[in-house]
């Protein structure tokens, strides 16, 4: 161990100890709330359904801090126990060559770590999800979306991984620079790719045939100025009784599509509200802000990588003793998220700030009230507590709390 050691131990210490913190906050104050439902929604949603999303909340709450303990000490096994040394020492042995050494090197951690978290996922879809109602995945789909993914991570990412990996040794002192115009590259063909290549290989997809939902939407679209290739609905009944609406593909490839148990939840100005508040994250240029955010600190992110990977104490305290690029990107992705952690309370309330500007551009195009009975609808049936701990909620919330929200939607409608 050396002084990053203790830095690192430190900072990880202090981000369980903050998870746990807000965790313990969040379950008690929800649970203090379970027998009272907020004076807002009285009227719209009944006890027993306050009860059941409070309860779904705690269940959610509790196994996420038990996978947040139980991640802590894999990274403490992976680096400072050993278990990438070993790894490193297994796949150096063969003499395949740096980079095709380092692919499989990443490749293979990344499917060990994906194995270990599996019981987590495992219980939340079958006995939290399934206990509330909400799980309508079967043990055979389930399977087959973790086969998809797999085969996904070798199709994309093994050759993604094997250019990042040739590009960092190839490229000089500026290998930075190509790798982060890759990844840009990458990331804005994923997301005009993934609506026609990706997604249909879970899901399928079907031109919305309500007649007069369609003609709402598409004089909605009118109005605004907004062109997609099309409207359609996602068969999302499949896995679960959740509802959702987003949009998906950038530039002349956006589509927009609602979950088919959202069409069933609500009604036809309902869903051209929700659908105005998504319009809203376009016009005011959310996308394209985080897009380019995501950007500058993947450019940021990448230069610290440059200057680490020349350190030879960054590999030492974190539990390797043979530097290499492909072990400095491996420390770099794993180490790097906790220190990152303590950056999400800026993260989330920029996102809540984007929510209220998206719903102030639906309360322009749409019907406020239709927008209000929408979300309340939208909280009922998905179980999202209307008591969230405000400090659990500021550090991680990425949209406003259900009575702040309201109360904003009913300030816009006055």
């Amino acid at each position: 161990m050396n002084g990053f050691s203790v830095l690192f131990l430190g900072a990880l210490a202090a981000m369980l100890l903050v998870q746990i913190w807000l965790g313990w906050r969040h379950m008690r104050h929800v649970q203090s709330h379970r027998e009272h439902v907020p004076p807002a929604f009285r009227d719209r949603i009944p006890l027993a359904d306050h009860r059941k999303a409070a309860d779904y909340t705690v269940a959610s709450t509790r196994l996420g801090l038990i996978d947040d303990v139980a991640g802590a000490l894999l990274l403490v096994l992976w680096t400072l126990g050993g278990g990438l040394e070993l790894l490193d020492r297994m796949w150096r042995g063969p003499g395949l060559g740096s980079v095709v050494t380092g692919s499989a090197f990443i490749l293979s951690l990344i499917l060990v770590t994906s194995a270990l978290n599996l019981p987590f996922s495992i219980y939340q879809t079958f006995v939290i999800e399934q206990r509330f109602g909400f799980n309508k995945t079967t043990v055979r789909l389930f399977i087959a979306d973790l086969l998809k993914q797999a085969l996904l991570l070798v199709v994309i990412g093994a050759p993604l991984i094997f250019a990042v990996l040739w590009l960092m040794q190839a490229m000089g002192r500026l290998w930075w620079l190509y790798v982060w115009a890759l990844w840009s590259g990458f990331t804005l063909a994923m997301v005009w790719a993934y609506p026609v290549l990706i997604a249909p290989l879970f899901n399928k997809f079907s031109p919305l045939k309500d007649a007069h939902v369609k003609d709402r939407i598409q004089s909605l679209l009118e109005r605004t100025g907004f062109r997609s290739r099309g409207i359609f609905v996602m068969d999302g009944s499949r896995r679960s009784a959740h509802g959702n609406a987003y949009f998906t593909g950038f530039g002349k490839n956006k589509r927009i599509v609602f979950f088919d148990t959202l069409l069933e939840t609500l009604a036809a100005a309902e869903i051209e509200a929700v659908l105005a508040h998504e319009l809203g994250h376009f016009r005011r240029h959310h996308v394209l802000k985080r897009l380019l955010m995501t950007f500058g600190l993947a450019l940021a992110g990448l230069y610290l990588l440059a200057w680490l990977m020349r350190q030879a104490w960054f590999y030492q305290g974190l539990g390797m003793s043979h530097p290499s690029t492909y072990a400095a990107l491996a420390l770099f992705l794993m180490a790097g998220p906790v220190f990152a952690f303590f950056l999400q309370p800026l993260h989330s309330w920029s996102s809540r700030r984007h929510e209220f500007e998206a719903d102030a551009y639906a309360a322009e195009q749409a019907d406020v009230r239709a927008m209000i009975t929408a979300l309340v609808k939208l909280y009922r049936e998905n179980a999202s507590t209307l008591t969230p701990d405000p400090v659990y909620s500021a550090f991680y919330d990425s949209h406003p709390p259900a009575p702040v929200r309201i109360a904003h939607l009913e300030a816009l409608a006055s």
